[in-house]
C-alpha cells in the first residue's frame, strides 16, 4: 500500500469515476488544498510514497527532501513548470502528465474571456443587476485577425475556433504543422514582431520555460497594435505585469483577460486585480466536469500503473 499526497482540488471537488476508482485502489490518501507552496511542500516531503498534484511547487528542495521515500509524481494537468523535472530525473523518479486532455475547454473558456472583452459583459452585467439600463457599445470579432502563440493543441483549437466565428487566423511557433495549417487557411508568422503588429486579438497558448518568461513585456506591448486585445490561458509569468498594467492604463492595450496569475491565489493587491479593461479567473479554463474526468482518469491511471510495475500511459522524463 502507497501512501499518496493528493493536492489538486478539481480532483477532489468534482464527482466522479477518479473518486471512487482511488478510494477503491487500496492505497492511503491524504488531502491538501493546493496548489502548495515551497513551504508547505517542505513540511510534507517525506511522508509519501507518490504525488498526485496540481501546480504545487514541488523544487529541487522537495524532492530532496522527499527520497528516498517518494517513487512517483503524477501532475493533474499539463504544464511542468513548477515541477524540479532535472532533479526528479536525477534521482530517477518518474514526472508523468496528462497531455490531449484539456484543450477542447481551455480553447473554450479563451473565447469566453474575449467575448466578454469585446462585448464589455462585466459592466453591462453589474449595471443590469444593479436596476441601471446602461449601455455601451462593443465590437465584433469576426473579420478580426487572431494571432496565437504556441500552436499546440490549445493552439489549434483557438484556430479552429476563430475560423468558426469569422476570424483570420495567425500564428507562431518554432515548430509548424503544415498538415494542419493548409486544412485551417492559417499563416504562419516567422517573427513575433510580424504577427503583433497584425493581429487585433494575441492569445498565449506556449509552456513557460525561462526563454518565455515575461514574453510579453513593455516593447513586446509596444509592437501591438493599439486597441489590441491579450488573451493569457498559458501561465501568468508570461507577462510582465507592471507592462501590463502601463498598457491598460495608457489605453495602448485594449483588453486584458486572463486565466492565470504569476501568484495563485493572488494577494488582494495585486496589480492587475483592479486593472482597467482586465478581467482575471481563478484558473478555471480546465475545470469542466468533461475536462476533469479525462484529466483525473488519466492522472490516476498514470499513477496506479506505475504502482503497479507497469509503464505509465505517459510520462515527460526519461532515464
Amino acid at each position: 500500500m502507497a501512501r499518496i499526497l493528493l493536492t489538486t482540488t478539481s480532483f477532489q471537488d468534482t464527482p466522479g469515476q477518479h473518486l471512487v476508482r482511488l478510494a477503491n485502489s487500496g492505497h492511503a490518501v491524504v488531502c491538501e488544498r493546493g496548489p502548495l507552496s515551497e513551504a508547505r511542500m517542505l513540511e510534507l516531503a517525506g511522508e509519501f510514497d507518490a504525488f498526485l498534484c496540481g501546480d504545487d511547487a514541488i523544487t529541487g528542495a522537495v524532492i530532496k527532501k522527499s527520497l528516498p521515500r517518494l517513487r512517483i509524481i503524477a501532475k493533474y494537468g499539463i504544464g511542468l513548470d513548477k515541477i524540479d523535472l532535472a532533479e526528479a530525473t536525477a534521482h530517477k523518479i518518474p514526472v508523468t502528465f496528462t497531455p490531449g486532455v484539456n484543450h477542447t475547454t481551455v480553447a473554450e473558456h479563451t473565447f469566453g474571456l474575449l467575448l466578454t472583452l469585446v462585448k464589455d459583459l462585466n459592466f453591462h452585467i453589474n449595471e443590469t443587476k444593479a436596476g441601471r439600463w446602461t449601455r455601451r457599445t462593443g465590437n465584433e470579432i469576426a473579420g478580426k485577425t487572431l494571432g496565437i502563440i504556441g500552436l499546440g493543441r490549445i493552439g489549434k483549437e483557438m484556430v479552429i475556433r476563430g475560423n468558426a466565428f469569422g476570424m483570420t487566423s495567425v500564428a507562431y511557433d518554432t515548430w509548424w504543422d503544415e498538415a494542419f495549417a493548409g486544412a485551417h487557411q492559417l499563416k504562419r508568422h516567422e517573427q513575433l514582431e510580424t504577427l503583433l503588429a497584425s493581429s487585433d486579438v494575441v492569445s498565449l497558448h506556449t509552456n513557460l520555460t525561462p526563454q518565455t518568461r515575461n514574453l510579453i513585456n513593455a516593447n513586446v506591448l509596444s509592437l501591438m497594435k493599439p486597441g489590441a486585445i491579450l488573451l493569457n490561458c498559458g501561465r501568468g509569468e508570461l507577462v510582465d505585469n507592471a507592462a501590463i498594467l502601463a498598457a491598460l492604463e495608457s489605453g495602448h492595450l485594449g483588453g486584458y483577460g486572463s486565466d492565470v496569475l504569476d501568484v495563485e491565489p493572488p494577494p488582494p493587491d495585486h496589480p492587475l486585480l483592479r486593472a482597467p479593461r482586465c478581467i482575471i479567473t481563478p484558473h478555471i479554463g480546465s475545470r469542466t466536469h468533461e475536462s476533469v474526468q479525462r484529466q483525473a482518469g488519466m492522472a490516476l491511471e498514470n499513477l496506479l500503473l506505475f504502482l503497479d510495475g507497469k509503464p505509465p500511459l505517459a510520462q515527460a522524463n526519461k532515464f
